[in-house]
């Protein structure tokens, strides 16, 4: 078993009309969404509490009303905001959506250069922000209509996307090379996560993750560090016990294989890990977590 892929390539919607909206509650229904990237762009719009989302590296505090706007190919994950739970919606649209016959003039104008990395915007937009409070009412309208989006809402949805689109180029800006530069490193770091994913039952080590990346140790363990807010080895505990945590829901495994299948050798640390990663133990956690299923 293993946690979902880093690189999200999941259709959201249908083929036709790839396009979805989610609604999401943390840390009720899940305790965190890890690091992760995809093709299409993202909207997260805080509904109530507080919700935490990184992206490439830097961490956004939203409230009820803020949102983030993730471009296709950004590093993200969303987590609880300091101690309190937080209620949000995801708004997941690909880039084909916008796109009309061979050459298609706005493609080309508007979304390419979100796409090639010749544009770039803010991320983070509070409440009371002027482009928050324009775009509102769309969003609201895409999660009145979000589970009739395809069937019969087509044109409202599309007409919204357009609106969004429209006021995002306006405030989006040209990628200077600085900027492409750190992204294009960050990007690199993406090898080291395939391997935790692939080998985090094994014996890691920071060279040999700076080596998938083809950074020295000192350096990666730098640039890691930005990308993640964490340390290489902290980073490897906290996949591992994400990954423990969802074999304890999913599974009937003792808890000493699941620590064993996660790459833990040591029952006592396994166990004082998950407590302060989840306040409560192994065995409360699966309590806890079936009894809600």
């Amino acid at each position: 078993m293993n946690l979902a892929s880093l690189h999200e390539t999941k259709i959201h919607g249908i083929i036709p009309f790839p396009y979805s909206v989610y609604h999401g509650r943390i840390p009720e229904w899940i305790s965190s969404f890890p690091l992760h990237w995809h093709d299409d762009f993202e909207l997260i719009y805080c509904a109530n509490g507080q919700v935490q989302v990184s992206i490439w590296g830097k961490i956004y505090l939203l409230c009820a009303g803020d949102l983030v706007l993730i471009l296709p190919h950004a590093v993200h994950s969303i987590a609880q905001g300091n101690s309190n739970s937080g209620e949000y919606f995801n708004i997941m649209f690909h880039p084909s959506l916008f796109k009309g016959a061979e050459g298609d003039l706005c493609y080309n104008k508007y979304v390419l250069p979100f796409l090639n990395g010749e544009k770039t915007l803010n991320y983070f937009y509070s409440a009371n922000s002027s482009f928050n409070q324009t775009i509102t009412p769309c969003i609201q309208s895409m999660l009145t209509h979000r589970q009739e989006s395809y069937t019969t809402h087509e044109l409202m949805i599309k007409s919204n996307l357009f609106f969004l689109l429209h006021y995002m180029f306006q405030q989006s800006t040209a990628a200077n090379n600085d900027n492409n530069a750190l992204q294009l490193s960050y990007s690199r770091l993406k090898n080291a996560l395939y391997y935790v994913q692939k080998f985090y039952d094994h014996d890691i080590t920071v060279q040999e993750a700076a080596n998938q990346c083809g950074f020295s140790e000192s350096h990666f363990m730098k640039l890691f560090k930005e990308f993640t807010g964490m340390s290489f080895n902290a980073y490897l505990i906290n996949y591992r016990l994400e990954l423990a945590a969802k074999q304890l829901t999913e599974t009937n495994l003792k808890v000493i294989d699941i620590m064993e299948n996660c790459g833990f050798h040591n029952q006592s640390y396994f166990t004082r890990s998950f407590q302060k990663k989840y306040q409560t133990t192994p065995l409360i956690y699966r309590k806890n977590k079936t009894r809600h299923i």
